[in-house]
């Protein structure tokens, strides 16, 4: 079962080798890291260029993160789906084991697990964690959702519904879970274990302005799926994150 692995980057130099070895890293051989980069300035092509291992890349203008990942889904083979953005990590070398063993069960379509916030200085220091818990799919309603860079899905899952929709700027990857998820009614798997570990910030979180926008941007991907959430659903969104800095 082979896994493919795909990374955006633009700018990246300063955060992208921590996240190309913690995928070389892994104890896991059946995999490919793929790089979609944004016509870097910086350095980042060069890093890439220095590892080897990576057969598949590529840096040219984009029209923003959502269509970078499109493009390397295009370009992937694997039979399994993972992103890892390129300043976050792996949580030790034997996720895509895990990943893989979760998979082993042809029922399922998707597999995901828990997220831990670090600091953008020390991978090691936690700000808060998210636990995913087990899935359930009427749980969308009550503002769930399960971390994407812990997200993978089987190849054939995107083949049918379709890829990322670049009309949203920072809620695409809550689109697509709700499509695959919620809409499509695919099967999860939940791993009970941090998988990864992201650098604090992000663009949804980045500022007020941006959550009042991601806000709006979920709204519309129950709205583009033809879907009706709960009155209360996108206010509970914001709030669920909450009990995570109790959860280190």
């Amino acid at each position: 079962m082979k896994i493919s692995i795909i990374t955006v980057t633009y700018n990246s130099a300063a955060t992208l080798r921590d996240t190309i070895e913690s995928v070389q890293n892994q104890a896991y051989s059946e995999l490919e890291h793929i790089l979609v980069d944004g016509a870097s300035t910086d350095g980042t092509t060069g890093i890439i260029q220095s590892h080897a291992h990576i057969q598949k890349w590529l840096s040219e203008r984009d029209s923003g993160l959502y269509d970078a990942m499109n493009k390397g889904l295009k370009m992937a083979d694997g039979d399994i789906i993972g992103i890892l953005n390129s300043d976050d990590i792996y949580a030790d070398n034997n996720v895509l084991k895990r990943v893989a063993a979760a998979f082993a069960d042809p029922l399922i379509h998707c597999v995901y697990g828990d997220l831990q916030y670090v600091s953008s200085f020390n991978t090691n220091k936690i700000i808060r964690t998210w636990k995913a818990g087990k899935f359930n799919r009427k749980n969308f309603l009550y503002g769930w959702m399960p971390p994407h860079p812990t997200f993978f899905v089987r190849k054939e899952v995107y083949d049918q519904v379709g890829l990322f929709n670049t009309i949203l700027k920072s809620a695409a990857d809550y689109e697509i879970m709700l499509r695959i998820l919620y809409r499509h009614g695919y099967t999860a798997a939940y791993i009970p274990a941090v998988l990864v570990k992201m650098r604090a910030g992000g663009l949804s979180n980045a500022s007020v302005r941006n959550r009042f926008r991601a806000n709006r941007e979920d709204a519309q991907a129950w709205k583009l799926n033809d879907k009706k959430p709960h009155f209360f659903t996108l206010y509970l969104k914001p709030l669920r994150k909450l009990p995570q800095f109790f959860k280190k």
